[in-house]
């Protein structure tokens, strides 16, 4: 028998992640506009913000509330994480473009994991639809391998200097 208790708050939980997910993927495509990394950002926007509303009709399906605290602190803390030292006083560094898609890589990394657990319910429910769950996962497994694809050409600008002379 299903702990609807549990199976609230851990939906909960990841509700609140995918906020700070959504949050986090618009404010690097709003920085990398006009980069080669704009249309992966681009993608993950829309594909982690249509992940988030299969989690809600989940969640409505179930009947369980959305916990606006948890969601108002994800959504906070992704605000703060700009604040972190980047190599510059001012704006915008390469660092954060790999620390952006490392961020971008575990969330969808929760995700997928989110989905598994949701497929390992051994009892019948109607309201877990297996086939949805399942193209779910797999979604998540092309939306990490996308990012890592970025994320070590990101590294690879951020690390690298130039050769002397030139």
């Amino acid at each position: 028998m299903l702990d609807h208790k549990l199976l609230g708050i851990y939906l909960n939980d990841h509700l609140a992640g995918s906020t700070g997910g959504v949050e986090l993927a618009r404010r690097a495509l709003s920085e990398n506009r006009g980069t080669k990394y704009a249309e992966l950002l681009q993608w993950l926007v829309e594909q982690i913000s249509e992940d988030r509303r299969a989690l809600i009709d989940l969640m409505d399906r179930f009947g369980f509330h959305q916990d606006p605290v948890k969601q108002a602190l994800a959504w906070t803390f992704e605000k703060a994480g700009r604040l972190k030292p980047n190599g510059r006083l001012t704006g915008y560094s390469p660092l954060s473009r790999v620390v952006e898609l490392e961020g971008l890589w575990m969330g969808v990394e929760g995700k997928r994991s989110m989905w598994r657990a949701l497929l390992a319910i051994p009892e019948e429910d109607p309201r877990l639809d297996q086939a949805q769950l399942s193209a779910l996962e797999a979604r998540a497994q092309e939306q990490l391998r996308r990012i890592d694809e970025h994320r070590a050409a990101a590294a690879a600008d951020a690390f690298s200097r130039p050769a002397p002379g030139g």
